[in-house]
């Protein structure tokens, strides 16, 4: 992603020209909290009690599930956000999804995703998992999986707003400022710097 211009400041600048559709770019970082946290404990509680997954089954599969969050999470950074296509629409796309994070990085109302993508996105993501898996099996991983996703909302969020104490929160925070203010194709890791490493697109410690 090409660095032209960022912002320091809390600033937002407007995408939409519809006040309507402004409206649903921006979100408080506590929303997704409201939306998941009650459908995370109803999956849970569906594989554990209806389902009656027995509780190693359940942690596997919910261990399984974290896994591939964190998978998920680094390759959709890397090769979807990060992907600069050419066509003058999907630039504008591009801006939509993730430019405009990068160009305003401390805007407070779009460092998470907002329910009007993150719904339809988990939707997708619940129905071609149901693919491979279903019932109490299904349910524990995506419980799993959308912990996940809230660990990395929140994270998100907090890597930028907040001052950390702990040397783990203090690690993971230089490591995604690096990632704004360094070298924007290295660091995609945000609740985790495992992938990067992983696949060498960590930082060169000096």
């Amino acid at each position: 992603m090409k660095k032209n211009y960022v912002s320091n400041s809390t600033e937002s600048t407007r995408m939409f020209k519809a006040d309507w559709m402004e409206a649903l770019s921006k979100v408080h970082f506590t929303v997704p909290l409201y939306i998941y946290v009650p459908v995370i404990c109803f999956l849970i509680y569906d594989a554990l009690f209806r389902q009656h997954l027995p509780l190693l089954s359940f942690v596997g599969y919910y261990a399984v599930g974290l896994v591939v969050w964190t998978l998920s999470e680094y390759l959709l950074h890397r090769f979807v956000f990060h992907f600069v296509p050419k066509a003058p629409w999907a630039l504008r796309l591009h801006f939509i999804f993730h430019g405009v994070h990068h160009d305003y990085p401390n805007d407070a109302k779009r460092l998470v995703m907002p329910p009007s993508a993150s719904i339809p996105m988990a939707t997708i993501l619940y129905l071609f998992f149901r693919l491979f898996l279903s019932g109490g099996p299904l349910h524990a991983f995506f419980a799993a999986f959308l912990t996940g996703y809230l660990v990395y909302d929140i994270s998100h969020y907090a890597l930028h707003h907040f001052n950390f104490k702990s040397e783990f929160w203090k690690k993971l925070k230089k490591h995604h400022m690096l990632h704004h203010y360094s070298d924007a194709t290295r660091g995609y890791g945000v609740s985790s710097a495992l992938w990067d490493k992983v696949f060498g697109s960590d930082f060169i410690k000096k």
